[in-house]
């Protein structure tokens, strides 16, 4: 009996300890719950009234399933809360099925975090995925496709065999990654011709889905399969949390802080405004508790907080030291004895470290002198580097004189040491300042922000190329600077500001003439086309635009900015895959060939063309406030003959309608879907000196033979499908990708 009574006792302790330990580990607040079915609540996340902080932390536990699961306040399934993120469930996708002659199911999925302002969806940890042949599918978030977030997904497969099993890299399935702060979304699909795929492949899918979670397999393009087999157990997806009201530094000063714990700190979200709490180095436990950190006690966890010798925990870390008689660090290795000290031993010691203490003093004085030298072998490096002596020896190879190698010095002496008040603009690639050298002469000088070391060669060959160009229409290379990190570029300076300025810019209502219009596209088509056709080797410009063609005190044109520029392969087997350049410039057939040409040039100059013309930004805003492509907008209009709606009222009133109308031709030409039937630059320049020519004398007394042959008759090729192809690649493609530059 008494044997009973003594293991009652040891029971009722063993549950006490039990229950204590539980209460420690508990990471709600009291009396709240902390956990839903199989998933753990810890605060700011609660059930009920009182156990959540505000702004869309609290969390529904619907029983009503025989495993509890919990929901946020927007219905959105929650599988498990983590320090940062939360993973949750999804079941709407998005979907087009057609037929051999069009499409004939559809639905689009969409998914709204407003109601719960504390998540966003995770632009690292999810994935943005389009499955099928012959499918664009778009995801449009916060604000739809004008003011929104949009990110693009293009896939192709000519046969079932062409998709490979677990690839998802644009052959049968594509994957995108999606904007920071995205809190709503809703997806659409392109408009491909399907008729050749729709056998094998007849529905396309677009979804969000957790990274890594998909694997793609070439049976998911067959019927309607991949709907049926995923629309029961839904999709995961990752959304990043925080305290959004505002940012760290900003809450620290407010009576709210969410950091409760005197061991804690906050940190800024990578994803979106607001911030997150984390336990102090050495603690663990819930921040946004009082008391909710803990000491971490290190040395009941060796594997993680290793100690070989005698273990001490203290507040925030721990303490690994020998044992008395040993020596070593026992962080990292077993302690060893001490050996034995001898007479003789001592003494060397004491030598070798009075000797050390003395190498120690004299090599102190010698710092100052090698910092000295450190900073001139520095700048010796970078000028190797970046390929100074490579420049050097074929300058004086070529007998080139026009190029001007500058010190670091003497920049800072011409920018007043590179002020704010000099920089002319600034972009992704760098910044361009106003320097004044000796003579009193203004320059422009182009500081880079990185550049690629493995295409020095490349680079140095460009500098000689550019420096001997010698054309009235396009901004001459000056000099550079190899001695810093990024080299310097120094360029004649145009004292007029940039085309975009000029038509659009703050006097934007002031009468432009026609001749100067026609005088500023014959002068930039010169300058183009003597780069593809009149230097040693061909130079595709690869950023054409009206901001990159600037005005002098004449109003002259010259092209600038050869920072896109490319160098076409002499070898003929090679080809330019280098695709940059900007929403509504960028030739739509590099979307899909990854191909930079000469015609891709031409076709931004085409849209530069209606820019002169229609006044009209290359992206605008019409009286509806709808967002349109100026270069599907001006083919539309002609194809309807509504030319004069679209053109500037400033000239369309000069009564020059038939001048116009074969500007126009020109422009349309140059704008053509596919690059063959581009004109080159040369032809393109040639039509433009005859038209203005004919702007300067009689329109009926022009001659009509030359006009035609210079600017041939619009291309008999152009049919409606053409029209369409315009349509979903132009004005999808152009208005939602993203700037190159």
């Amino acid at each position: 009996m008494q044997h009973q009574v003594y293991v009652m006792m040891i029971l009722q302790v063993f549950i006490l300890l039990l229950l204590g330990t539980a209460s420690a580990a508990n990471i709600s607040l009291p009396g709240c719950q902390d956990k839903c079915g199989n998933v753990s609540i810890p605060y700011p996340f609660g059930v009920g009234a009182g156990c959540y902080l505000d702004a869309g932390f609290e969390i529904i536990c619907d029983d009503s399933y025989p495993t509890p699961k919990a929901f946020t306040n927007g219905n959105t399934q929650v599988d498990e809360i983590l320090p940062d993120h939360v993973r949750a469930h999804y079941w709407y996708i998005s979907y087009q099925c057609y037929d051999e002659t069009d499409w004939t199911n559809a639905s689009t999925a969409w998914f709204n975090l407003t109601q719960v302002p504390a998540f966003r969806f995770s632009d690292t940890r999810n994935k943005f995925t389009a499955i099928g042949c012959a499918t664009l599918a778009y995801i449009f978030g916060n604000g739809g496709r004008v003011n929104g977030y949009t990110s693009g997904c293009l896939s192709f497969c000519n046969t079932p065999g062409s998709a490979t099993n677990g690839s998802c890299s644009g052959m049968g399935c594509c994957q995108t990654s999606i904007p920071k702060d995205l809190f709503y979304f809703n997806v659409s699909f392109g408009g491909y011709n399907h008729s050749d795929v729709w056998e094998f492949s007849p529905c396309s899918y677009g979804l969000l889905v957790e990274q890594d979670w998909y694997n793609f397999t070439a049976s998911d393009l067959s019927g309607f399969d991949f709907y049926h087999k995923n629309n029961i157990t839904g999709f995961p997806v990752v959304l990043d949390w925080a305290i959004r009201d505002m940012s760290c530094s900003e809450a620290k000063l407010q009576t709210g802080y969410a950091c409760r714990s005197e061991k804690s700190d906050c940190y800024d979200s990578t994803n979106g405004p607001g911030y997150l709490c984390k336990c102090s180095g050495g603690y663990e436990g819930n921040p946004y508790l009082e008391h909710g950190c803990t000491d971490i006690d290190e040395c009941r966890d060796p594997d993680l907080y290793p100690c070989f010798g005698n273990c001490t925990n203290k507040p925030g870390g721990y303490d690994c030291k020998c044992p008395p008689g040993t020596q070593g660090n026992a962080t990292y290795e077993r302690c060893s004895k001490i050996p034995e000290k001898f007479p003789l031993a001592a003494k060397l010691s004491v030598g070798i470290s009075a000797g050390v203490i003395i190498m120690l003093s004299l090599s102190c004085l010698l710092i100052i002198k090698l910092q000295k030298r450190k900073y001139l072998r520095e700048k010796d490096d970078y000028f190797k580097q970046n390929g100074g002596l490579i420049l050097y020896e074929r300058l004086r190879a070529r007998q080139v004189e026009t190029v001007r190698v500058f010190t670091e010095k003497e920049l800072e002496k011409v920018t007043n040491n590179f002020a704010n008040e000099r920089i002319l603009g600034a972009g992704g690639r760098g910044t361009v300042y106003k320097g004044i050298l000796e003579n009193s002469r203004e320059v422009a000088i182009k500081r880079s922000k990185e550049v690629d070391e493995s295409q020095k060669d490349e680079f140095v060959n460009e500098i000689i190329i550019l420096s001997q160009i010698n054309h009235r229409s396009i901004v001459k290379l000056l000099g550079c600077c190899l001695e810093v990190e990024v080299p310097v570029l120094i360029y004649e300076f145009v004292p007029n500001g940039t085309l975009f300025d000029f038509l659009h810019g703050k006097n934007r209502t002031s009468a432009i003439p026609l001749d100067i219009r026609l005088e500023i596209a014959t002068d930039s088509a010169n300058a183009l086309s003597y780069l593809h056709s009149s230097t040693e080797r061909s130079i595709i410009h690869g950023d054409v635009k009206s901001l990159n063609i600037l005005l002098d005190a004449n109003y002259k044109a010259k092209v600038s900015d050869f920072g896109a520029s490319t160098l076409v392969p002499l070898d003929k087997d090679q080809f330019v895959m280098l695709v940059q350049g900007t929403r509504g410039y960028l030739d739509p057939e590099c979307l899909t060939t990854q191909q930079l040409t000469e015609k891709s040039d031409v076709y931004s100059f085409g849209v530069v063309l209606t820019e002169l013309i229609t006044r009209k930004q290359a992206i605008y805003t019409d009286g509806s406030n709808e967002t349109k492509c100026l270069a599907f907008s001006f083919v539309s209009m002609m194809d309807q003959g509504r030319l004069r709606d679209i053109l500037d009222d400033q000239i369309a009133d000069e009564g020059v309608m038939e001048l116009l109308q074969e500007v126009a031709e020109l422009a349309v030409r140059c704008l053509s879907v596919k690059r063959e039937e581009r004109p080159t630059m040369k032809e393109v320049a040639d039509g433009l000196h005859v038209l203005t020519r004919s702007k300067h004398h009689p329109w009926s007394q022009k001659n009509p033979e030359e006009t035609e042959s210079l600017l041939g008759e619009m291309s008999t090729h152009t049919t409606a499908s053409d029209s369409t192809a315009y349509n979903s690649m132009v004005n999808r493609l152009v208005l939602n990708i993203d700037d190159g530059r």
